[in-house]
């Protein structure tokens, strides 16, 4: 049974420049592609009773609200269930804060990325630090109580000292929930043929990390992940069940899903999916091998890491003599392992693509 799931939308008023995600600026197929999205769903959703729901992109909150109550009520949800939808500051209008508090959505994900007027106009983000943060307060008071918030570091001329004014900016705001994000030049985005001169070194951009997780937790917010920080009962539900290696629908142009053992993603091609919404077109059945590669991969995504009983169990192997050599070479300085679990330290979150490389 799967009781999870991810929906792609894809379409973006502009660009941001470090952007490499599948988006498009071409809101007027927004009805189209909809339509699209409902075909999809009918020929593959079991009606199971979710327990979470995300809709991200691109730009979600950028689809008209009748579009968006389309797509809500061809779902049935559990008694207790988070929906996110990522939204973007500049969109959130009192009406659309109304309509968000009113229907199923009981979680808002903002991309806020900074609160320096001049890094977000540089890297072509529409809003500002004013409108960022009235968006928060109008969510809020319409009732949205479970907020977060995206930001990246090693923008362009950012300092360390600026991330963590803008960190400080967000501990004056009822948010519950801080996503991190490292800047990395991804093909696709305009950075990646346009480099700016003036980005962070690597030094600078651990920095930034590093005294970003010490400031969080001394507010309040737990690191559960390496990039994501929380409130106490506010972790995002919907992603611990990604790192979890549990199963997910993907409906829309470009989303994975998981279901019965398979890996599935759809087309990239908004034209190919508007006329043909096929699920699954790319789809790969995981053997064990890859999914105990999958389970550790992920697992050690989160700051508790992993059971090492529960994974023996489930895969039956010996995890500790299995892995020995690399235990050994990485532990205690960056892998911290007691017999019971292993788990990245917070050196080790910094050589994570490393570490995880020499696991699979």
């Amino acid at each position: 049974m799967t009781e999870n799931c991810y929906i792609h939308i894809p379409f973006c008023k502009t660009k941001c420049k470090y952007c490499s995600f599948v988006s498009f600026p071409c809101i007027d197929k927004m009805t189209a592609y909809t339509y699209a999205l409902l075909k999809e769903i009918s020929e593959n959703y079991r009606g199971e009773r979710l327990k979470t729901f995300y809709i991200g992109g691109g730009t979600p909150s950028l689809l008209p609200v009748n579009l968006s109550e389309k797509l809500i009520n061809k779902f049935n949800f559990a008694a207790e269930y988070e929906f996110t939808l990522e939204a973007n500051p500049d969109d959130i209008t009192s009406e659309l804060a109304d309509f968000y508090a009113k229907s199923s959505i009981n979680r808002i994900s903002l991309g806020v990325q900074s609160f320096d007027d001049v890094i977000l106009k540089s890297v072509g983000r529409r809003h500002t630090a004013e409108t960022a943060i009235n968006a928060v307060n109008l969510l809020f008071q319409k009732g949205i109580n479970n907020i977060s918030i995206d930001f990246i570091y090693g923008l362009p001329s950012q300092t360390v000292e600026g991330f963590i004014n803008d960190l400080k900016h967000a501990f004056t705001l009822p948010v519950t929930h801080i996503s991190l994000y490292g800047l990395k030049v991804e093909e696709g985005s305009y950075y990646y043929s346009n480099i700016p001169e003036n980005l962070p070194d690597d030094d600078i951009q651990a920095d930034m990390y590093l005294t970003a997780c010490d400031i969080l937790e001394e507010n309040g917010f737990k690191q559960y992940e390496i990039s994501n920080f929380a409130h106490p009962g506010f972790y995002s539900r919907h992603n611990i069940n990604y790192w979890n290696n549990n199963s997910y629908y993907g409906f829309g142009v470009s989303a994975h899903g998981y279901t019965e053992g398979f890996r599935y993603y759809n087309t990239s091609d908004l034209n190919k999916y508007l006329s043909a919404p096929v699920q699954g077109e790319y789809a790969h059945y995981i053997t064990d091998k890859e999914r105990l590669e999958e389970e550790i991969f992920l697992g050690l995504r989160k700051t508790v890491g992993l059971n090492i009983a529960d994974v023996n169990k489930k895969f039956n192997i010996d995890f500790a003599n299995k892995y020995d050599s690399i235990i050994k070479k990485y532990s205690p300085e960056f892998l911290h392992y007691d017999g019971d679990r292993i788990a990245l330290t917070r050196k080790g979150f910094m050589v994570s693509n490393v570490i995880l490389s020499e696991f699979i």
